[in-house]
């Protein structure tokens, strides 16, 4: 009886190695700290972290298994503020992140977040060429916490800045961000805005078109919270006013809309109620677009909320829920569960004695939070994500 040879070193290694599918399938599932860790491994390893295409899959696994965090801060924040992570749905705090990157205004605002990746811009006063002070909206920055990065964006394409308005979005067809800034000028008759679009895989902006209503003699973007992202699209409230042929004006309110995928706007349809002057939000529940309206009744103040079941169709908005409010009430927004956010304030001026209250909109059970905050706050989805890990002009710290 022969003895069993013992087999060369190749070919036990290439018996213990785990086929290229499965170790990728297993980097695919770890954290982003695991990941980052473990781009030192090997060479191969880092390329394969760093791919288009690994973070693209490690994304899509991530939303799979997101538990539900959100970040929290004052509608405008200063430099030096933190920044708090929580829990969805009850707003326990779990970790804090100092903003590394400072404005000339010394002020940030929260422009918007997708998958992790913050988008911020500065909060600046200007005074109009008709002494109007108004918001101008000119550096730009992205910023991932999680791998701690993060890139400031290049100058404007438009020209002059006037009054800006910014939104922030997920190209989820290309797995690429994007940016739309757009600029009201301060002008008399006022003209038609200007708009252009920020393209991270390329790091430039490029104008685009906005058709616009002719006889639109005035308007003006409403709210200061992040404008909301909805099935593919980035959303606008605006009030006009315009002009008709015997010199009549009419107020109008309007939803304006930007497709990421095609980089065109369009106009999208209210509810029909006429009652939305009293004060108005645009926001999202449940990844449906809703808009949030305060209504004055003589028995006291009423927050009515209606959602658009399907998108882009006009018959099928829904009023959602109706919830008493006392007369100083500020709208935050909605968790990722479905439960209304808002500040009660004890006087019209904010204070630390303010209550923040969960809302469920079926039952209109209420639940106070931990959350204690002098500003009004502004919320956002968060969880980690690789966004930035490799790409130019990209700065660490």
């Amino acid at each position: 009886m022969k003895e069993a040879r013992p087999q060369p070193p190749i070919l036990r290694q290439k018996k213990n190695h785990l086929p290229d599918d499965i170790v990728l399938d297993i980097l695919a599932r770890l954290p982003v700290k695991s990941l980052l860790r473990f781009r030192c491994v090997r060479k191969s390893w880092y390329f394969r972290i760093t791919s288009p295409n690994f973070m693209s899959t490690h994304l899509n696994m991530l939303l799979c298994h997101n538990q539900g965090y959100v970040i929290r801060m004052p509608t405008i924040n200063l430099d030096n503020q933190d920044l708090k992570v929580s829990c969805d749905s009850t707003f326990d705090g779990i970790s804090e992140f100092k903003i590394p990157f400072s404005f000339q205004s010394g002020l940030a605002f929260l422009v918007g977040s997708c998958n992790g990746l913050l988008c911020f811009s500065d909060f600046r006063l200007q005074n109009s060429l008709i002494n109007n002070v108004f918001f101008g909206f000119n550096d730009v920055y992205l910023w991932n916490p999680s791998i701690r990065k993060f890139k400031k964006l290049p100058d404007t394409c438009l020209g002059q800045l006037h009054l800006a308005k910014l939104g922030f979005a997920h190209h989820s067809q290309k797995n690429d961000y994007k940016v739309v800034r757009i600029s009201r000028p301060f002008t008399q008759p006022m003209p038609p805005p200007e708009a252009e679009v920020y393209t991270l895989s390329s790091d430039s902006w490029k104008r685009v078109g906005i058709s616009w209503r002719p006889n639109v003699v005035f308007y003006k973007f409403s709210c200061v919270k992040p404008f909301p992202l909805v099935s593919g699209h980035l959303h606008w409230m605006l009030d006009m006013i315009e002009e008709g042929g015997g010199q009549e004006t009419r107020y109008v309110e309007m939803i304006l809309s930007f497709d990421v995928n095609s980089e065109k706007f369009k106009e999208l349809p209210l509810p029909d109620d006429h009652s939305f002057k009293n004060g108005k939000s645009l926001t999202s529940v449940k990844e449906k677009l809703a808009l949030a309206k305060f209504e004055q009744q003589p028995h006291g103040m009423l927050c009515c909320v209606w959602v658009m079941r399907e998108y882009g169709v006009c018959e099928s908005w829904n009023k959602l829920c109706v919830v008493p409010v006392v007369t100083h009430t500020c709208f935050i927004g909605f968790t990722k569960y479905g439960s209304l956010l808002i500040q009660k304030k004890t006087q019209e001026i904010c204070s630390l004695e303010d209550k923040y209250v969960l809302i469920d909109p079926e039952t209109l059970y209420e639940k106070e939070t931990s959350i204690q905050a002098i500003h009004p706050l502004v919320i956002a989805t968060y969880m980690e994500n690789l966004a930035l890990l490799d790409g130019a002009n990209v700065i660490s710290y």
